[in-house]
């Protein structure tokens, strides 16, 4: 799941060390796929850094921030390019970006962060929010330029609201993975994005 953006919105100050930057949102999504969230401490991540606690606060205002931003800074694409692929087969490129989803989701270096970041985005409201604004939403927008692009080339039901087509194809992949309540797999990725073709594509 790329990220727009890895600059934090809560530092609190100038990065004056971008080596002491790395070292901590490296420590930050280490600890976070090796603890539960609720054992998860400032005191634990400094640690792991080779840094003090005061400097993990001068750039953060708690351990919630520092893992948004460390999730955020270790799955950013090198170029931030949010753009879904378009060989002009809708299908087959929601395939490929539902099983790419699948395997990340699969994969025990980010499954465990990111279970640490949605107990952190239930717990804190702001960090909700930002999560929306640096994250979710630009993510949210790039899958919703991919349909009406689909729409255009006459794909889709150009009457199909985008954002709702955006939660019947992503949202029970996601729903899967937090809830546990089956294996996620490209076969159930696949049948998802089939019933919900079946329902958006264009009449006649």
């Amino acid at each position: 799941m790329p990220a727009q953006n890895s600059s934090p919105s809560h530092s609190q100050g100038p990065r004056r060390s971008p080596t002491s930057h790395q070292a901590i949102v490296s420590a930050a999504v280490e600890l976070a796929g090796e603890l539960p969230y609720s054992r998860l401490s400032i005191e634990a991540i400094a640690a792991r850094a080779g840094v003090g606690k005061q400097t993990i606060y001068r750039w953060w205002p708690s351990k919630a921030a520092v893992v948004l931003d460390a999730v955020l800074t270790w799955s950013q694409g090198d170029d931030g390019d949010l753009q879904l692929p378009d060989t002009g087969d809708l299908e087959t490129d929601l395939r490929a970006v539902l099983h790419a989803t699948v395997d990340e989701l699969n994969d025990p270096h980010y499954d465990r962060p990111m279970r640490s970041l949605t107990v952190a985005i239930v717990e804190d409201a702001q960090l909700a929010a930002e999560y929306g604004e640096r994250l979710e939403r630009p993510l949210h927008q790039a899958k919703k330029a991919r349909l009406h692009r689909a729409q255009l080339a006459g794909e889709l039901d150009p009457e199909a609201d985008l954002d709702v087509a955006v939660e019947m194809i992503f949202g029970p992949i996601m729903n899967r993975w937090m809830t546990r309540s089956g294996p996620l797999t490209h076969a159930y990725a696949d049948a998802v994005l089939a019933t919900a073709l079946a329902g958006l594509r264009r009449r006649g």
